[in-house]
């Protein structure tokens, strides 16, 4: 969790220090195609506009200034990646995250730091899941401006702003001062580095004993870790010369390959020995390979020679590779432990967001964190809960009540729902709060240490609210208060923009989200969105 200058929660109210822009601008040549992703987009609850070519992209954006642009590659009249450049070169919009679909593995070169790249039949779902990743991210780094503009230090995790989103945050900015970082690193022994950053650009990176470009490269590899930027003016002497939006991509160049090629590549703790005689090697041979070659007379690990080499981590590493392939060294591979672990791609909750979670349960007060958090559920209908429980039952690690089955049990008392698992040890406990006046004493009661309290909306609107506005006026005054509305959407339901404006005049577009009950889409992908806002 971000924390000190940039501490500020994501509660949906109005009253909060940033402000996010969540409009998403989808071009694409097959208007149809686009319009299926803006379907998926408006029910999960972001505005958007659709372009059908380039031109027209270029016209909205500069108009409306969205938070994401999702492009196909071939857009016709001015293509995706040149529409990005000249939105970009403006200041109005140079804070746009792109999102490209279509052919390849990676940008390359073509791209900046934080774009993405899917394929074009990439399913809308899966499209708005990146798009979602994206928001949270950008979320993060207008936390960091909002720190950065009141002077003051501001930390946060690596987890949640990737050093490459940081530094290239900086450098728009063109920030001064210097980063501090504390991470695993590639071993799971805790290692400290730093960057100096001048004027937006990193003249000097630190790890260790090593520093310079190599310091950079190895620094932008760390996915765990904490980082603090304190703002201010340094007179130390340029180590890095080369311009950093250069050096990042060929960083996240070299991340690309590391982790397609890391099976072939050699462990670090792997024994490594020249199998050929110094004289018996060609005179003539790429000063990387000549520099690998001095270092393994003098050293006999593959740890050593990366760390006293001079060019990058994952260039040695090739290097190594390739000498072995042709019989000039001789590795002894030393076998990774193994571990059982879910694949990262099926959990519900990130280790982000448990981390996130766990620390707001705390509150920093000392005392013993509870094992599960408070969520409640409120119904506009009875029929609302056995809506939502039947798209919750499909969810990995939903454990569902037995007072959680059909009909209207659940009108007139207080009990639980059922449980969602965050990780091994901590879960979201699922709580139904009525709404009849006669609870009223019990809804503060209920409402605190709340994580939130989840408003199910269905019927009309304007009804649903009125059903619930009591409720939701008493949590609402509560600390650290987090109110969300679910609007359920039987099968064909449509809401206009102006009908939620109207009923939900009261409430942040942060706090809102549409859920069809009925649309054959994976119920993990529909709720993956609406977790990702309940979580701190």
């Amino acid at each position: 969790m971000m924390t000190g200058a940039m501490s500020n929660q994501r509660t949906g109210s109005k009253d909060s220090a940033v402000e996010t822009n969540r409009l998403v601008v989808v071009a694409d040549g097959n208007t149809g195609r686009g319009q299926r992703l803006i379907d998926t987009c408006t029910t999960a609850g972001y505005p958007c506009k659709l372009a059908p070519h380039g031109a027209a992209a270029l016209e909205i954006a500069l108009a409306a200034r969205p938070a994401v642009v999702v492009a196909q590659l071939d857009l016709p009249l001015v293509d995706a990646i040149k529409l990005a450049e000249i939105l970009r070169a403006n200041p109005r919009t140079r804070a746009a995250r792109f999102l490209f679909l279509g052919p390849g593995e990676t940008l390359g070169s073509r791209g900046a730091v934080g774009d993405r790249l899917l394929p074009s039949d990439t399913r809308p779902e899966e499209t708005l899941a990146n798009i979602e990743d994206l928001f949270e991210r950008q979320e993060r780094i207008d936390l960091l401006d909002a720190a950065n503009d009141r002077g003051g230090i501001a930390r946060g995790e690596l987890a949640e702003l990737p050093l490459p989103d940081l530094l290239q945050t900086l450098l728009l900015q063109r920030r001064s001062g210097r980063v501090e970082l504390q991470g695993a690193g590639e071993s799971e022994a805790e290692q400290v580095g730093s960057l100096v950053i001048r004027d937006g650009e990193v003249i000097q990176a630190e790890i260790g004993t090593v520093d310079g470009e190599k310091a950079l490269f190895r620094l932008l590899t760390w996915r765990q870790g904490r980082f603090s930027f304190e703002p201010g003016s340094s007179g130390e002497a340029p180590m890095i010369l080369a311009p950093t939006r250069r050096l990042l991509m060929e960083g996240l160049r070299q991340i690309a390959e590391w982790d397609r090629l890391a099976p072939q590549l050699p462990p670090l703790d792997s024994p490594v020995k020249l199998t050929v005689k110094s004289s018996e090697l060609p005179n003539i041979i790429h000063p990387l390979t000549q520099e690998v070659l001095l270092l393994l007379e003098l050293y006999t690990t593959v740890r050593d020679v990366v760390d006293h080499c001079a060019f990058p981590d994952y260039q040695v590493l090739r290097t190594l590779h390739t000498l072995e392939e042709r019989s000039i060294v001789r590795l002894s591979r030393v076998p990774p432990p193994v571990t059982e672990s879910r694949p990262a791609s099926d959990r519900f909750f990130n280790e982000a967001q448990q981390r996130r979670l766990r620390e707001w349960l705390h509150d920093g007060s000392g005392r013993d964190v509870p094992m599960d958090a408070k969520l409640l559920v409120v119904a506009s209908h009875p029929e609302a809960i056995p809506d939502f429980t039947r798209l919750l039952e499909q969810v990995p690690g939903v454990e569902l009540s037995d007072a959680a089955g059909p009909g209207d049990g659940l009108g007139d008392q207080i009990s639980t729902i059922g449980r969602v698992a965050v990780d091994d040890q901590l879960g979201i406990e699922l709580i139904h709060l009525p709404t009849r006046p006669s609870f009223t004493p019990f809804w503060p009661v209920a409402g605190s240490g709340a994580l939130g309290t989840l408003f199910l909306l269905s019927g009309p609107v304007g009804e649903a609210v009125r059903r619930v506005e009591a409720v939701a006026a008493a949590l609402s005054r509560l600390p650290r208060a987090r109110i969300f509305h679910v609007v359920l959407l039987a099968k064909d339901d449509r809401i206009s923009p102006e009908e939620l404006r109207e009923n939900l005049s009261l409430i942040d577009e942060a706090s809102l989200f549409l859920l069809p009950v009925e649309s054959g889409k994976d119920p993990s992908m529909l709720l993956r969105g609406l977790f990702t806002r309940l979580m701190p």
